[in-house]
């Protein structure tokens, strides 16, 4: 199964992390690609965007299922491919390192399936990991810039 981890230290408080991490809306358009999202329920999603997987760029839709809000330190999910036959699941883990910094931890896990999906899994083993990167960066940063404001 493809997957990317990321780890990012920041000076924010866990709670900060929390009001963040802890609604959809903020962390869905940073998603790289990002096109549209729709919030379905508390715990459910879909996400709309671009992916660029090198011999090809296709527009991919997922249901995103929040599986678990543990606060102030856990989101995890589950991925299902609504336009393609993906599969996956991934977190935000914050981890307070003082009582004004936090380790944010991104995991993406993602598979194709289907009669083609040896060969996208082959794309996605750099794609995927290089994604939950620029996708944890995205959150890191974005957090850091709202408590700035």
């Amino acid at each position: 199964m493809p997957q990317g981890k990321h780890n990012v230290d920041i000076n924010v408080s866990i709670e900060e992390v929390w009001d963040f991490v802890s609604s959809i809306n903020n962390w869905a358009p940073l998603v790289p690609g990002y096109i549209h999202h729709e919030i379905i329920s508390d715990t459910e999603s879909t996400w709309e965007f671009k992916g660029d997987l090198g011999f090809m760029k296709k527009t991919v839709k997922l249901k995103v299922d929040i599986t678990e809000w543990r606060e102030p330190t856990l989101v995890t999910f589950n991925l299902t491919g609504i336009s393609d036959n993906f599969k996956g699941h991934g977190y935000f883990e914050a981890t307070k390192t003082s009582d004004a910094s936090t380790q944010v931890t991104g995991m993406l896990n993602i598979t194709a399936g289907g009669v083609r999906g040896p060969m996208i899994n082959r794309v996605l083993r750099n794609f995927v990991p290089a994604t939950a990167v620029d996708l944890t960066d995205a959150v890191a940063n974005e957090i850091v810039k709202v408590k700035k404001n």
